[in-house]
């Protein structure tokens, strides 16, 4: 049995929530979650860069000077690679480096890395947040009351404009709502807050996870 600290909107301790250890998965997923992240890193890459080969760079055909009698080497065309300004060879071109990952994998993969968070006690649930104002001060006064001051992934169940306008000026903080947190930014990111309608979420994400396995 685990147990994560609760909070009220005040930032008060406001006791303790138990997470049975069946809902737990740390016995298995360490490469489901390598190979996740190496996925979601590989989707953010952009793959445009791009050179010009021989082919491509403009220019005429024409040797630059004669096969034979000028002492120099054999040039057959001003686009060659050897040649400042000409065409690279093998160089890059655009692509996509997309990687597939099965549904079951990347289920398997969030499964273990929260609980893995969950484990190191760096969950934190608060019963929701009730800024007066979209203010940073407070949000940051807010977190340091919670114990959470490094990087830190602000969890909702839905969207919350006051919460992501007090928060956008925060380096290493990002609020996501429970259906967009993906494996990589529960490694990322050092704490995780959720609110209680946030973790319950994340919770049920687990849950589906779970059931699925238990149905195959």
């Amino acid at each position: 049995m685990s147990a994560i600290k609760v909070f009220n909107p005040a930032g008060d301790a406001a006791g303790e929530m138990a997470v049975a250890d069946d809902m737990l998965v740390l016995d298995k997923g360490e490469q489901a979650v390598k190979d996740t992240v190496v996925a979601i890193r590989n989707a953010g890459r952009s793959g445009s860069a791009s050179t010009l080969h021989k082919g491509e760079v403009a220019g005429s055909n024409k040797k630059p000077w004669k096969q034979k009698g000028t002492g120099r080497a054999r040039a057959g065309l001003r686009q060659s690679p050897v040649w400042r300004g000409g065409g690279v060879a093998f160089g890059p071109k655009p692509r996509d480096f997309t990687q597939k990952v099965n549904r079951k994998v990347r289920q398997l993969a969030f499964d273990r890395a929260l609980s893995e968070k969950i484990v190191a006690g760096e969950v934190t649930v608060i019963e929701r947040f009730d800024l007066a104002e979209p203010k940073t001060k407070l949000i940051r006064e807010l977190l340091k009351k919670l114990g959470a001051q490094a990087s830190v992934l602000i969890v909702l169940e839905q969207h919350e404009e006051k919460v992501m306008l007090a928060a956008r000026n925060l380096p290493k903080i990002e609020v996501v709502s429970a259906a967009e947190v993906d494996v990589y930014a529960l490694l990322r990111y050092r704490s995780l807050v959720a609110t209680r309608a946030g973790f319950a979420a994340l919770q049920k994400r687990m849950q589906k996870g779970k059931s699925t396995e238990e149905g195959a």
